[in-house]
């Protein structure tokens, strides 16, 4: 299709341009957040890693309190939670942030767990500067707040350190954990073919 403009062919660039204009714009691709954030109250570390089925979601779990232990002196659970299969859970390695996804402004957006409350709420995640991570948690619309995290690479006494659902590591939400390869059914093997039995009986005729 040619381009014209008060009988004018529109230059070729400019057409290329026009036609950018009107095509459907494209989301930008966020910056990966993965790694490991101490919250602005210094209260916990949080480990970010991807998720998903495609990798494209983002997960994250408290690898570290500051006070794990309850008054009883007793390893804090989330016995707030609104599941009870998951109140006797330790609060140390639970899943807080949900399967975020990414979203038109280059931003993860979805669910985030504050079991201090046992509520979940609207959060969306991004990274503008280096080692910084801008968490913004809304609990209506209008009522929302952003916290600074700050990104860390030191080990500290009491952190979980292993692999996500491995040894000293956190714990997936069942309905987050990756799905299992479909098992292949295995293929029956044939049966040798053995050599027909002789009875030892003389033909007729010999």
């Amino acid at each position: 299709m040619m381009f014209r403009t008060l009988g004018r062919r529109v230059a070729p660039l400019a057409a290329l341009a026009l036609a950018g204009l009107a095509g459907p714009a494209r989301a930008a691709t966020p910056t990966d957040p993965s790694g490991t954030y101490l919250t602005e109250d210094g209260r916990a570390r949080v480990r970010l890693e991807k998720c998903g089925a495609q990798n494209d979601r983002l997960c994250g779990y408290v690898v570290w309190l500051k006070v794990p232990l309850s008054d009883k002196g007793e390893p804090r659970v989330d016995f707030k939670n609104p599941d009870p299969k998951k109140q006797a859970r330790p609060s140390l390695g639970h899943q807080l942030i949900m399967g975020l996804k990414p979203n038109d402004d280059a931003r993860y957006e979805g669910q985030i767990y504050n079991s201090e409350d046992g509520k979940f709420y609207k959060v969306t995640i991004w990274t503008e500067a280096p080692n910084e991570l801008t968490v913004k948690g809304c609990l209506i619309a209008f009522l929302c707040k952003s916290q600074t995290w700050m990104k860390v690479t030191d080990l500290v006494p009491g952190q979980l350190a292993g692999p996500t659902n491995g040894a000293n590591g956190p714990r997936t939400d069942p309905e987050y954990m990756p799905p299992k390869p479909a098992a292949t059914a295995a293929k029956p093997t044939a049966k040798p073919v053995g050599k027909p039995a002789t009875t030892g009986a003389t033909p007729a005729g010999e």
